[in-house]
């Protein structure tokens, strides 16, 4: 008997056939740019002035041929300058996360432009709003800035100036802002600079060991040494490809924080998608210093950071002793009593215990679509979900830490994905497949991403061998 070959067959991109992904890839691209010849127009007309044409390098990451010319955004959608309406599901990278522009922080706005902008003085506002942040986040000592960066940077000078100690520990693929000391990854098993820095001035690893997030015995090796001054971490990693914290995970980190005189830093830029008060404290965690940024005070460049009271005593002893001169900490506009309305607004008025109770039963609607689409297409993708956060991950899940979402990151696909549903009137975030879903999101929004979610994958879906 003749054995019969076995059956060959063709590989593919996260199940994605690579000649499919191709074409419609360059479908897309020219649909887009027939499509778009007044954004086009603009960024052509305006690029002399701007380095790659734009204020922020980082406006041309996204996956569009080039990007969009916004001409306003209001509510959860966003409105180019060739007159398409968006439902935006990105909402500034968690910056606008309440919606644009609500209405309670334009008001403030309104009326704080007609008593000053800026005066390096505190205002009612700012005064009342650390009690707010208090009853939202927890009882910390506060001081605010101009972005979560910013909050970390300062942060992590208190942690090494009260414990003496040099190094901050971090998590394999984390992201907390531009801050240079956390800029480090495991290569080899050992922590090594990021790839792709510009103009670093020195060896990071003197200041950071770098430990896969979720493995605790790590942590505690690294610990031991001695010469940790904090853990920084998100409850969730967020920045690539979404880790969530295995059972006793973020209980462990406290522990064993205390254990080898080390603080924990709780960096919740990201995860206040989770609930009023951010993951911390849904989930009842314990923090030695609380970071929160974007879209705290409504949109308005704002972040802050607070400190327990044992922490607090330990900074002022530190700060009597000292000698005098720059701590290196602050910048002339932080603190500034615009910022301060747009926090108590937002706080009292629209990041609300029912706002949050909406997103979060927007964003599970919205999760439990695109996992029926998924598993409908027989793709080997899952979703992951963080209170307002939704995120579909292009390999099987779940994930366990920074070196596993490295590997599941698939940006041929992600790409087209991405560019398919801004075609179909769809916005996601550029980065990481994230969406977010606003107090004001429709259901009608949610089902439309779904159903742009389904069409693109019949047209990227592999077709079934006969």
């Amino acid at each position: 008997m003749t054995a019969q070959p076995a059956l060959q067959t063709r590989p593919t991109i996260a199940g994605i056939d690579p000649a499919r992904l191709e074409a419609f890839r360059a479908r897309e691209e020219a649909r887009f740019v027939t499509a778009r010849p007044r954004s086009k127009a603009a960024l052509e007309d305006g690029a002399a002035p701007w380095l790659n044409g734009v204020p922020m390098h980082w406006m041309r990451d996204w996956p569009s041929p080039f990007p969009l010319v916004v001409k306003k955004a209001e509510g959860a959608r966003l409105t180019d300058v060739d007159g398409h309406r968006l439902d935006d599901f990105c909402l500034g990278d968690t910056g606008s996360m309440f919606g644009h522009s609500p209405e309670p922080v334009a008001r403030a706005i309104r009326r704080q432009a007609t008593r000053g902008l800026t005066y390096m003085l505190p205002s009612k506002a700012a005064l009342r709003a650390g009690a707010l942040l208090c009853d939202r986040f927890g009882p910390f000592l506060w001081q605010v800035t101009l972005s979560a960066s910013d909050a970390n940077r300062h942060a992590l000078r208190v942690a090494r100036a009260i414990t003496g100690r040099r190094k901050v520990l971090v998590f394999n693929g984390c992201y907390h802002g531009t801050l240079q000391d956390t800029m480090v990854e495991l290569r080899d098993g050992r922590t090594t600079a990021r790839a792709g820095l510009v103009g670093q001035g020195f060896d990071l690893t003197e200041g950071a060991v770098c430990v896969e997030f979720n493995d605790l015995a790590g942590v505690e090796a690294a610990l031991a040494r001695g010469d940790v001054a904090a853990i920084l971490t998100e409850p969730v990693m967020t920045n690539s490809c979404m880790v969530l914290p295995e059972p006793g995970f973020l209980d462990g980190l406290r522990r064993l924080a205390d254990g080898h005189g080390a603080l924990l830093i709780i960096d919740e830029t990201h995860t206040q998608s989770s609930g009023a008060g951010g993951y911390t404290r849904v989930h009842g965690l314990k923090p030695d210093i609380f970071v929160i940024g974007k879209c705290v005070a409504g949109g308005m460049p704002t972040a802050l950071w607070g400190m327990t009271e044992a922490v607090a005593d330990r900074f002022r002893a530190h700060d009597a002793a000292r000698d005098p001169g720059h701590s290196g900490m602050g910048t002339t506009l932080a603190g500034n009593p615009m910022q301060f309305a747009c926090l108590e607004a937002t706080l009292t008025k629209v990041a609300t215990d029912k706002a949050f109770a909406r997103m979060d039963k927007g964003a599970a609607r919205l999760a439990k679509g695109l996992s029926k689409v998924i598993e409908a297409a027989g793709l080997p993708w899952h979703v992951v979900r963080v209170g307002a956060r939704v995120e579909f991950i292009c390999a099987p899940g779940p994930l366990r830490n920074g070196t596993e979402a490295a590997a599941a990151h698939q940006p041929p696909v992600e790409a087209a994905v991405h560019l398919g549903l801004l075609n179909r009137g769809c916005l996601i975030a550029p980065f990481h497949n994230m969406m977010l879903v606003s107090p004001i999101t429709t259901r009608r929004q949610i089902d439309r991403l779904v159903g742009a979610f389904a069409d693109v994958l019949a047209e990227l879906k592999e077709p079934e061998s006969d």
